[in-house]
């Protein structure tokens, strides 16, 4: 099972927000005392956290799939829904936010930084929210907005002062375990290790963090080996330090060829590169020669003899063991003293500033594009108001869809469609093309909270009132000289032998 993960997908998703409640407040000799619905509960946001204690990303590998809490429904007498908790994902520090393509959104360093990956909905608002002298008691609430939904590629680059490269089995993981108290797997073959490792090393008053990365070879940065899958682990490293063989026994392989092959993947690599942040490019960063395993007699002969050429390059040049530990304690000062001088020279990053952007007041905030397909013309409408909208309506109800009518109609979104050359009866789509919500534009229908017409209809006013007693009372009198008046009749009609008895009417003959 694997134990160090740098690179996962996460597919996060915000919290829903609660709907809201139309209620009508009743009470004692007031059986309509006005609205008294309260507003749903917000959506959770997912949370991303730069924690200290977390290394890995091992958690997202196993649960790539991570939901916020949903606020609950808004309920009656004013009793708002609950708000859902945010989902909190601790991080390693140098974790890089993506998109699946690429695009970076954050790059999250530093302990306790945030970043809300997948904000949660709003919730809905209730009818008490939605009162107004002209609509004194809205009989629809609007609906929970629905949490985002987002898929976002988490990288992790580790944060180390000094990077070990070199070819497998260089001696970099020794090198590590005899300057730190870090112990990873060392043994006598390639590919040892297969994650970096990270080990503090104190030397005076300085102390800084070394990264054992895993061996690179030609062709590391097209993806061969294991050397793509750990590249990024030196991006944030100050110093580079080149951990080249003296007793490899491979033909072809010597310190300065194993050299040239290890900076030529370096700069194809450091070619794709974004760097940001003030930081120095990667192939300008201070580079420091270890000449490991010099306590093998031959290579120390080997070692000695391209010493010369390596610094007249400008690079310094250390021999050492790291299985007898010559020459370490030399070497664990000046890569302090380089460390420190990074640090010196690395920019001040001050507080950043919060800057407002507000939205211009003319700023119309939706656009109306006329689209072609193959059944004929319509017209889309994209914008945040208008979509937000049409997610927040109920469209059981009559009234809320006459009221999400009233809503664009004062947006301008009917003046854009009559400029983009609707006419009555062309096909809206509001929102996406597929998954939006289409309409049959009638614009020369009106409504409002005082005539809801062919747009929303409250039927609460379709219903008779309850009569009065001088209704009553008329309706009695009404009834009864319908009455009289029928018998009156009846009676003329028998008196004029219109009825015949049929006793005596003829025998047949």
């Amino acid at each position: 099972m694997a134990t160090f993960v740098d690179r996962v997908v996460l597919h996060a998703s915000g919290g829903n927000g609660g709907n809201g409640v139309a209620s009508i407040r009743r009470e004692k000799f007031k059986p309509l005392a006005g609205p008294d619905g309260a507003n749903g509960g917000r959506g959770g946001d997912v949370v991303l956290v730069v924690d200290p204690q977390t290394t890995t990303l091992l958690d997202f590998h196993h649960s790539p799939h991570r939901r916020a809490p949903s606020g609950t429904q808004g309920m009656g007498d004013m009793r708002m829904g609950k708000n859902g908790q945010d989902l909190v994902l601790p991080v390693p520090d140098g974790t890089v936010v993506k998109t699946p393509d690429g695009q970076v959104i954050a790059d999250l360093v530093g302990a306790g930084t945030r970043f809300v990956a997948a904000a949660g909905g709003r919730g809905g608002l209730g009818n008490a929210a939605l009162a107004s002298p002209k609509r004194k008691a809205p009989g629809f609430a609007l609906l929970g907005e629905p949490g985002e939904v987002v898929d976002l590629v988490l990288e992790l680059k580790t944060v180390a002062d000094v990077a070990l490269v070199g070819f497998p089995s260089a001696g970099k993981s020794s090198l590590i375990a005899a300057m730190s108290a870090a112990r990873p797997k060392i043994a006598d073959y390639p590919f040892t290790t297969l994650a970096p490792n990270l080990g503090v090393v104190q030397a005076g008053e300085e102390r800084f963090t070394v990264a054992d990365v895993p061996g690179l070879i030609p062709g590391a940065s097209q993806g061969k080996g294991l050397g793509l899958e750990f590249l990024r682990h030196i991006e944030r490293c100050a110093l580079i330090v080149h951990v080249l063989d003296c007793a490899t026994l491979e033909p072809g392989r010597d310190p300065i060829s194993d050299l040239d092959l290890i900076e030529a993947e370096l700069a194809a690599y450091a070619g794709d590169l974004e760097i940001d942040g003030g930081r120095v490019p990667l192939m300008e960063r201070t580079r420091v020669v270890v000449l490991n395993k010099v306590d093998v007699p031959e290579a120390r002969d080997l070692a000695e003899m391209v010493r010369g050429d390596l610094e007249a390059r400008g690079l310094p040049v250390f021999e050492i063991s790291a299985a007898s530990h010559e020459g370490l304690r030399p070497l664990t000062f000046a890569l302090a003293r380089l460390v420190r001088e990074a640090r010196e020279a690395a920019p001040v990053t001050g507080v950043a500033r919060i800057v407002l952007r507000p939205d211009a007041v003319d700023e119309a905030g939706f656009t109306v594009t006329p689209r072609r397909r193959h059944d004929g013309v319509f017209y889309q409408v994209r914008g945040a108001k208008p979509e937000r909208w049409v997610r927040q309506t109920d469209f059981t109800n009559d009234e809320a869809v006459g009221y999400l009518a009233d809503r664009l109609a004062r947006l301008g979104v009917e003046d854009q469609l009559f400029k983009a050359g609707a006419v009555a009866g062309d096909e809206v789509v509001i929102g996406p093309e597929e998954g939006g919500v289409v309409f049959d534009w009638e614009p020369t229908m009106s409504t409002g909270a005082e005539l809801l017409g062919p747009r929303g209809v409250d039927l609460r006013l379709e219903n008779d009132a309850r009569p009065t007693r001088s209704d009553k009372r008329r309706e009695y009198k009404e009834r009864m000289d319908a009455k009289a008046d029928a018998r009156s009749e009846l009676w003329t009609e028998r008196e004029a032998r219109h009825w015949t008895d049929p006793a005596d009417a003829d025998p047949q003959p």
